[in-house]
């Protein structure tokens, strides 16, 4: 069973958004917030697997409720997904450097509702991940461009910096053994490996990173 954390300010959005997530029989809506440190309280009191949280919220935002789980060791397990619009990019851009496991536009269907919560829970892949890249890619483009990689990647094997490259551009972990002809296991163990030495939260965090340490050059991604 899944339990999920509802946290948005309008009450018909949790409505409309509970009613999709209790027609599956392995999701359980276990408490509601209207704000961002109603949230970060309610998952100290519930310790929900998944939180889908509105970013613009009165008071603590959604974006500084998910720095605060992310940075709470006794949350560790709890992903994080924000729920924003196209015109917040920004804000979602630094959610996932906070920590966020990644991001749902409100008006998706509801089987993608449905399936982003599944997948942040298991940690497998990204939410969106081409529409991830293109917004990390927009902010990145702002940043100075890093002529080499950050030597913090040095800690990295070079089969390690090919994992980190395909998670960069989007590619699970099927999809990553498919390109380097390694079992589905060991690219998962390769991705796990990698997180544990850059101390990245999830997928989400390794994708910010490749960015921010230059291992991907915006707009020349491969495909």
């Amino acid at each position: 069973m899944i339990r999920i954390l509802l946290a948005d300010d309008q009450r018909l959005v949790r409505l409309g958004i509970r009613s999709i997530l209790e027609d599956e029989s392995d999701f359980e809506v276990v408490a509601e917030a209207t704000d961002g440190q109603a949230a970060i309280s309610a998952c100290r009191d519930h310790h929900p697997d998944v939180v889908l949280m509105d970013i613009r919220m009165p008071g603590t935002d959604g974006l500084q409720a998910a720095r605060e789980i992310a940075a709470d060791e006794h949350l560790a397990a709890v992903k994080v997904i924000i729920l924003t619009t196209f015109d917040l990019d920004e804000y979602v851009y630094a959610a996932l450097r906070a920590g966020a496991s990644g991001f749902l536009v409100k008006d998706s269907e509801p089987e993608e509702l449905t399936h982003a919560v599944r997948v942040a829970h298991r940690g497998d892949a990204l939410i969106s991940p081409s529409v991830t890249r293109r917004l990390i890619e927009e902010f990145a483009r702002s940043r100075p461009a890093s002529r080499q990689p950050d030597p913090r990647l040095d800690v990295l094997t070079n089969r390690e910096t090919e994992v980190m490259r395909l998670v960069a551009v989007g590619r699970t972990n099927d999809e990553i053994a498919s390109t380097l002809v390694l079992s589905p296991l060991t690219a998962k163990t390769h991705v796990s490996r990698i997180m544990t030495k850059l101390g990245a939260r999830d997928r989400s965090q390794l994708v910010v990173l490749a960015y921010e340490y230059g291992l991907i050059t915006p707009g020349r991604l491969d495909r």
